[in-house]
């Protein structure tokens, strides 16, 4: 299933497409901060904890900024999703974004892909 957050709708999800029966793909689109990490943090955890998902990947080319909230809550759902044995990755990070990851060394713990493609 593939899920849009967007903007206007203060990071609501709306399903768009099934890519999966077992795969989710998750579009945060703006800037995820402190002001709307809430709903972000609400969308991951429901996302990794659907039955008959077997993983989740957050596609961030639409995110144009990311604080420590956003970053924490990441940080929390790759916890989540490794103690359910399921598979939580990012892709399509934006410049700025891959050097936050790679400032906090989060590049490290994070399975990062260059594109949305999720593999068996």
């Amino acid at each position: 299933m593939k899920i849009t957050l967007n903007r206007s709708q203060a990071l609501k999800a709306l399903p768009v497409l099934t890519q999966s029966q077992e795969n989710m793909v998750i579009c945060p689109q703006g800037h995820v901060n402190s002001t709307n990490v809430f709903a972000f943090q609400d969308q991951l955890t429901k996302a990794v904890m659907c039955p008959g998902s077997a993983s989740l990947m957050v596609d961030m080319s639409q995110v144009e900024s990311l604080d420590s909230a956003a970053l924490m809550s990441l940080v929390s759902t790759l916890g989540l999703a490794q103690r359910l044995n399921k598979r939580f990755s990012l892709c399509s990070l934006s410049a700025p974004a891959r050097i936050l990851f790679e400032l906090t060394q989060l590049d490290r713990a994070f399975e990062i892909n260059e594109f949305a493609t999720i593999a068996a």
